[in-house]
């Protein structure tokens, strides 16, 4: 039935997609300790699985991996920067305002990253390896499938749409701050969008994946700062 419908594939796929995503942080943020640990592990090995399974067996289309051109080392590099100048400047005008360092300290404490040594290890994870997954997950699958649904800006909408709903779970999660998480989530759904838009435009992932690390260092900057004023 899959096979014969891409659009009813197309619908399941993105439900098992975003609810495990979102389920795991749930489970993670609420769920006891060692049971929502384990779910939350359990639901990024799905993720990550999942769509190479889908790709090859559901869609029946080989695998294959190219290095970034010239011309993708380029925009990924300019768009990067513009988006990590956003993010610094946004933390710099607002967020020291609006964020609760001893509760965002106390919430990093809950999970070791007080120490700076394991937040430089996870800082350096956070934004080569992570922006990697997120790109393959949410543009290379995700908005691969929002596409086979509706077409061009609606698709980056939807895709970015799907993005954003994890992350909001977990920004209220450590912040418990709804200003705040308002802000993120209309930040995460604009970069989302715009790195749809690049996977529409350039149908490659490394557009998207270097401009993503520069984001996610800049992220990564601000809450060292957060964390060890």
């Amino acid at each position: 039935m899959l096979k014969s419908s891409p659009r009813w594939a197309a619908v399941i796929a993105l439900l098992l997609v975003v609810g495990a995503a979102n389920l795991g942080i749930v489970a993670r943020l609420y769920g006891q300790a060692v049971g929502g640990q384990a779910i939350f592990i359990a639901t990024r090995v799905w993720i990550l699985a999942l769509p190479l399974l889908w790709v090859w067996r559901i869609d029946r289309q080989s695998l294959s991996l190219t290095w970034p051109t010239r011309q993708e080392w380029r925009a990924g590099g300019w768009l990067g920067l513009a988006m990590f100048g956003v993010i610094y400047g946004a933390f710099a005008l607002w967020g020291q305002r609006w964020i609760d360092g001893e509760g965002t300290r106390s919430q990093a404490a809950a999970v070791g990253l007080l120490n700076p040594a394991m937040f430089a290890a996870f800082a350096i994870y956070f934004t080569l390896v992570n922006a990697l997954i997120e790109e393959y997950i949410w543009r290379w699958f995700v908005y691969r499938k929002c596409e086979v649904l509706v077409s061009g800006g609606w698709a980056v909408t939807l895709a970015a749409l799907c993005f954003t709903l994890h992350h909001v779970v977990s920004l209220f999660g450590f912040t418990e701050n709804w200003g705040v998480t308002i802000l993120g989530a209309v930040g995460v759904f604009l970069a989302g969008a715009v790195w749809s838009a690049c996977y529409l435009r350039y149908q490659s992932l490394w557009v998207c994946y270097i401009s993503h690390a520069w984001a996610d260092l800049a992220i990564a900057i601000v809450a060292w700062q957060i964390l060890f004023p």
